[in-house]
């Protein structure tokens, strides 16, 4: 028992010997390639073998060719488990750079491309991270690419609805001012209409930028749909009647909901305003509001015509205006953008389709709690 012990403890010295030798190896090339750290760790365990045989020998008394036998099959060893080591480090280094080569396809053209040699599992790992990386950006560049298009057709359209206003309003103050004008009155009612329409413009914008930035703040009470929509069906009567539209609210559930009274007050409103507007006189814009189960959906159905199916995804972007003329009762494109964002707020869903001569705007809310 007690030789064992010898043995085991001369065979740990040399051991731990070569051990730390390695260590400081490791530390040095740290920096290195890993092909130099798989090599140093292979060599450690045929040194450490190596070291313990030899210490083990030397007290053993162990004779020269017995010595010179393990030796060489240590050797050997030793030769076979570096060369292995060199492989692997080469094929994980390969594998590696090539990894490197596919990732920086990011800073190019966007994408990732998975290299096509096998890899160790950690390294395919990275390479479906990467991957999926490059999916998320994909779709932010592209959602970015389309923001910055409504801007700019944001910015052409308000420049262009600014500027037929702006230019009636000059022209009549000069009329005023000259004292040219046949009817003054006429002319400053005229001017108080402009002037309403581009203070209803700036509201609108101010209220789509505190969307995207976050700063819209709800004030949530427990309202019922039924009031909701009556409120908003008696502010758009006037408008629908300039326009020879019926306005339709019987099938109206009294379901209650939490939202703020004011901000979906503005939703409805929006909703009418934009299907009274595209409705043609002797039309009908039907509001309805029923359970679903994904909450409480509230629905304005227009005689539009139908909105063309590669335009239905872009209906509530900023800007948007399909087909239609670029007249002032067009708008600016805002409402349905600010519809978006306010249900949005509401943890809800807004989204439109088409139906037998018109379309239908959807709103989904959550159902009150409790």
């Amino acid at each position: 028992m007690l030789d064992t012990l010898l043995i085991a403890l001369f065979a740990f010295l040399g051991a731990a010997a070569a051990g730390l030798c390695g260590a400081g190896a490791l530390w040095l090339l740290r920096r290195r390639s890993l092909t130099a750290s798989v090599t140093v760790v292979a060599a450690v365990a045929v040194g450490a073998m190596l070291a313990g045989t030899l210490a083990v020998a030397q007290a053993m008394f162990l004779s020269a060719h017995d010595l010179s036998v393990v030796t060489t099959v240590v050797a050997m060893a030793a030769v076979v488990s570096l060369g292995t080591a060199l492989l692997l480090g080469r094929r994980v280094v390969a594998r590696s750079h090539e990894l490197a080569l596919a990732a920086r396809s990011f800073g190019d053209d966007g994408g990732f491309t998975a290299p096509p040699e096998p890899a160790t599992a950690e390294l395919a790992a990275v390479s479906r991270e990467l991957a999926a990386t490059s999916a998320r950006l994909a779709d932010s560049r592209e959602r970015e690419r389309m923001l910055e298009t409504s801007r700019r057709e944001l910015v052409a359209w308000i420049s262009h609805d600014l500027r037929t206003p702006l230019a009636g309003l000059r022209a009549m103050s000069e009329a005023l001012e000259d004292g040219v004008a046949a009817d003054p009155d006429r002319y400053l009612r005229q001017i108080r209409t402009e002037v309403e329409r581009l203070n209803d413009m700036v509201g609108d914008l101010f209220e789509l930028s505190r969307i995207h930035a976050g700063a819209l703040t709800l004030a949530p009470t427990r309202i019922s749909l039924y009031d909701l929509v009556g409120d908003a069906l008696a502010g758009a009567d006037p408008l629908a009647r300039e326009h020879g539209v019926r306005l339709v609210g019987d099938d109206i559930a009294p379901v209650p909901v939490d939202v703020d009274g004011k901000e979906m007050s503005r939703v409805l409103g929006n909703l009418l305003v934009n299907a009274i507007r595209r409705t043609p006189a002797d039309g009908t814009v039907a509001v309805g509001a029923e359970r679903s189960p994904h909450g409480v959906v509230l629905s304005v159905s227009d005689g539009c015509g139908g909105i063309p199916e590669a335009d239905l995804p872009r209906v509530f972007d900023t800007g948007w205006r399909g087909t239609h003329a670029r007249t002032p009762p067009a708008g600016a494109g805002l409402g349905l953008a600010i519809v978006r964002g306010i249900v949005e707020a509401h943890q809800g869903h807004a989204a439109v389709r088409n139906i037998p001569g018109g379309c239908r705007f959807e709103v989904t809310l959550p159902a009150a709690s409790g």
